[in-house]
């Protein structure tokens, strides 16, 4: 069914609906279908699945949306970029998902290639306009077509700093002309830009009819609300941030906060507007959707909640190509239609019974050094590696133009220095507690073994502690050292391992190692593999590892890295000496990450390391 026709069938209440990204693990992929199994128990109107940059995770992309679409029942729509991408790709995934049932697409422009020299070829789409013609010249009306909306106004290139909604206007008018049925806004925290945003497209004639469908982000943790806000360009008030920054060393807290303020937006926009359902960017995660929607007034006038994933001991099996995964029957997949209540939406959302406790096992942070069985591992944008910059020239702005090992190190040097605010491949500002081994790493960095990620040891640290304190009052925190660095391989393998051996044989030291083909190396057997690195003891709760290092997500991380090089490579033309040298390191390093597990030891890992001749 549209997604048209399904919300204009609605007589009363709101209606939400749920984004997803592929998983990055196959373990994420697994815990990621039941979830979605449990989620189902909200009553999402659709859910929608990413599509990464360029076709990036296309065939991920397409499994999970015919998996949910076809086996698990839910209304999906497949995302489609389309710069940058052949029309052969697009073609695949229009036949793809006309042959598992979906009818709802939204057509999105995505990244466009940093200079003309990247583009792919017979890449006929400059825009989300060309999709929708597209598909409207190809499939007439049998998809339902969505594209974005921005109420704070698109950002295109380096022209961030002057968004605008009405320069918008006359390229979503374009939209609806070749065929877009509905808009899902980008994420917004500024509820008065939402509402003239809304006003503003219903003052046209073209936009009047248009459905507009307000897309929101729950707040998990303060580094990803701060974080997904920078890379959305979205708005916060300063009476949010302040609300929310209070509390930014408690996630518990943190998301309690998050919760409140989604609710109160919530009924802001239903009051001010005549908008009928929200869209949530669950970033792969549940509880925080499951609790606004128990706790909103809004929602629950009239949104049917179902509990039709009761467990039994039958196991049906979800095939997919190349992976068979197993989840529990549901009580819909049997063909039984319960009565609508609330118990399963407030197992998830309170965290009650064996339903909690399998929604909120990951509720912790995620990311790059989450657990990688989550199905939330990874970036939180789900759209495959990024430099998170908006422009080749903000990027040449940023990192210069190095030419030579000792320029590279000048950059990493000035990251650490907090003279630039990010790298290729981290775009947050440095912790407080890297301070304690910036000497260190700026020597590491001389030697040309570039750090990526790092962190000092610390015992029994309260966890109020202003450099490393995290999580709840009261609590006892604890930290391995570890560092991740690109090194020469000949540096690796006749200096850097014959130096550490003895250290590694006796996994004082462990450690991970992958080169561009993603061949893995590592001292650790496969049920080692897994360690915490961070980790807290606090009152009434279980031990919390909100920082792991395992082979999954170094597997998954390592591809990323590598492709981060070709990514900043091809912000230079390809004649340029920068450029030669950014693919000559992709070619000719490693990414090794070590980890030091005597944590008593605070300087045993920089010693081992600085000693080497």
């Amino acid at each position: 069914m549209f997604i048209t026709d399904k919300v204009a069938n609605i007589d009363q209440g709101k209606f939400v609906s749920f984004e997803f990204f592929p998983p990055k693990t196959d373990a994420g992929f697994r815990n990621l279908l039941a979830r979605l199994s449990r989620m189902k128990a909200l009553n999402p109107l659709f859910i929608t699945i990413t599509w990464g940059a360029g076709g990036s995770t296309s065939e991920k992309s397409l499994e999970l949306a015919a998996i949910c679409q076809k086996q698990l029942g839910i209304t999906t729509v497949l995302h489609l970029t389309c710069t940058n991408t052949n029309k052969e790709i697009i073609d695949a995934a229009l036949v793809q998902a006309k042959k598992n049932g979906i009818r709802n697409i939204l057509a999105l422009r995505g990244d466009v290639p940093r200079t003309e020299e990247y583009w792919t070829p017979n890449c006929d789409f400059l825009s989300a306009t060309d999709l929708v013609k597209y598909i409207r010249s190809q499939h007439g009306k049998e998809f339902c077509v969505g594209v974005a909306g921005y109420p704070e106004g698109h950002v295109d290139g380096s022209d961030y700093t002057n968004q605008n909604p009405e320069k918008d206007i006359p390229y979503l008018i374009e939209k609806v002309q070749a065929g877009a049925d509905y808009i899902i806004t980008q994420l917004f925290y500024d509820v008065d830009k939402f509402v003239k945003y809304h006003q503003l497209l219903k003052s046209y004639d073209e936009l009047k009819d248009l459905l507009v469908i307000p897309g929101l982000l729950p707040i998990n943790t303060f580094n990803s609300f701060k974080k997904a806000t920078k890379l959305s360009h979205a708005t916060i008030p300063q009476s949010i941030l302040d609300r929310v920054s209070r509390h930014k060393l408690n996630d518990d807290e943190v998301k309690a906060v998050g919760i409140k303020i989604l609710n109160e937006i919530i009924a802001e926009v239903s009051e001010k507007t005549d908008i009928k359902g929200f869209h949530f960017y669950t970033l792969n995660l549940e509880k925080a959707a499951a609790s606004i929607i128990e706790t909103s007034s809004v929602l629950q006038d009239g949104l049917k909640v179902r509990d039709d994933i009761a467990e039994s001991d039958e196991e049906i099996e979800i095939e997919i190509p190349q992976k068979s995964f197993k989840r529990r029957q549901s009580s819909v997949s049997s063909g039984v239609d319960p009565k609508p209540h609330f118990k399963s939406l407030i197992a998830i959302s309170k965290g009650k019974g064996q339903m909690g406790k399998d929604a909120n096992w990951d509720d912790f942070p995620n990311g790059r050094f989450g657990d990688s069985n989550s199905p939330a591992y990874g970036e939180i944008d789900g759209y495959g590696p990024n430099l998170k910059v908006e422009s080749s020239e903000k990027a040449v702005e940023l990192w210069t133009t190095p030419e030579s090992t000792l320029d590279l190190a000048r950059v990493f040097i000035d990251y650490l220095s907090n003279k630039i605010p990010q790298l290729p491949w981290v775009d947050t500002p440095l912790d407080i507690e890297t301070s304690i081994i910036q000497e260190q790493l700026f020597e590491l960095n001389l030697r040309g073994w570039f750090s990526t990620a790092s962190q000092p040891a610390t015992n029994a640290c309260p966890s109020n502690d202003k450099i490393f304190g995290w999580g709840p009052a009261n609590g006892i925190v604890y930290q391995k050292a570890f560092v991740e660095l690109f090194v020469p391989k000949h540096d690796w393998d006749q200096k850097i391992f014959p130096a550490l051996k003895p250290q590694i044989e006796n996994k004082t030291i462990t450690y991970f190692l992958g080169d561009n083909k993603g061949q893995i190396q590592t001292n650790l057997s496969n049920h080692q593999s897994k360690s915490a690195v961070t980790w807290g003891v606090f009152p009434s709760k279980e031990i919390l590892q909100p920082t792991l290092i395992d082979l999954d997500s170094f597997k998954a991380w390592n591809e990323e890295a590598f492709l981060l090089w070709l990514e900043w490579a091809r912000c230079y033309k390809k004649a340029t000496n920068t450029y030669t040298f950014l693919n000559f390191i992709y070619e000719n390093y490693y990414l090794v990450s070590l980890i030091h597990h005597d944590f008593v030891d605070e300087n045993g890992l920089w010693d081992s390391l600085l000693d080497i001749e």
